[in-house]
């Protein structure tokens, strides 16, 4: 898994030894009951239904393991059921917030050059932050315009990069990044192949990633609750708006399933209007 999942999942068997604790039952013999009071209490506690879902598997894999590793003899998560998570739509950014955020910002500053750079990307080719910021040198090609990005799971696909992106990168690439990779006097192999760089020289981080963004928003006067997903959202949705089939989509944002690309068709009623009322005989009598 992830590292993000696994810290995920440690968080949540941390609450569970701290709520076992409290109540002196050991995991070794922790029955059904306990787990799901466990749960029914962060969900008191305001706990959204996909965190205790998430909660739930890691609860799974844990009992799991020590049944496996003949620490207990039963499973007492064979019963527990998962809570309905709600289907919630993503937002989405329109094209010309998108133009205002993307508008490069003046100057050859360093940081600049990286910031223009990076944002282009993250709309261009829909990366999630985490493939953003592991993206080396070697992942981007100039020549063929596409970039190779590390999803979850650590499986590899290609993602294409528009001219705009290729632009910026060329600019960062030659005049910004080298700059920054000189104020880190001793950088580490991974840091000299990092693409993406802050302004010490070391490889920029997600919470990095946020704050440029959030940064970026409020000069193009855009709601302060700007999240780099939201350009992988607007990629989506923008692309199946251009006409863009599902499955090309699916391709791009590297999602295993299809139904996880088919949320984004619930945002593009507009252009299915369109297209009814243009080729149905009977859509405006």
């Amino acid at each position: 898994m992830s590292l993000n999942t696994q810290a995920a999942y440690e968080r949540d068997l941390r609450k569970l030894a701290g709520f076992l604790a409290e109540r002196e039952t050991a995991a070794a013999v922790c029955p059904a009951s306990e787990l799901m009071l466990f749960l029914s209490v962060l969900k008191e506690r305001g706990a959204a239904s996909r965190s205790i879902a998430r909660c739930a598997a890691a609860l799974k894999g844990f009992f799991g393991y020590l049944v496996e590793e003949q620490i207990r003899p039963d499973d007492p998560t064979l019963y527990l059921t998962n809570p309905k998570t709600e289907a919630s739509l993503p937002q989405v950014l329109t094209a010309p917030a998108i133009e205002r955020l993307l508008q490069p910002e003046p100057g050859l500053q360093p940081t600049t050059l990286r910031d223009n750079a990076m944002l282009e990307v993250l709309y261009g080719s829909g990366l999630r932050v985490s493939e953003l910021v592991g993206l080396s040198l070697n992942d981007i090609s100039f020549e063929l315009g596409y970039l190779r990005c590390r999803g979850k799971g650590g499986k590899e696909r290609l993602a294409p990069l528009g001219e705009p992106a290729l632009r910026s990168l060329a600019l960062y690439s030659e005049k910004g990044r080298e700059a920054l990779l000189a104020k880190n006097h001793k950088p580490t192999v991974a840091e000299r192949n990092s693409l993406f760089l802050n302004a010490r020289g070391r490889t920029l981080t997600r919470q990095g990633v946020w704050k440029i963004v959030r940064q970026r928003g409020r000069k193009a006067g855009i709601s302060p609750s700007l999240y780099p997903h939201l350009f992988r959202h607007s990629f989506a949705t923008h692309l199946l708006d251009g006409g863009a089939d599902l499955r090309s989509v699916q391709e791009m944002l590297g999602h295993a399933d299809i139904s996880t690309t088919q949320i984004y068709t619930h945002l593009t009623s507009r252009r299915l209007w369109e297209v009814f009322r243009r080729a149905h005989p009977r859509a405006n009598d």
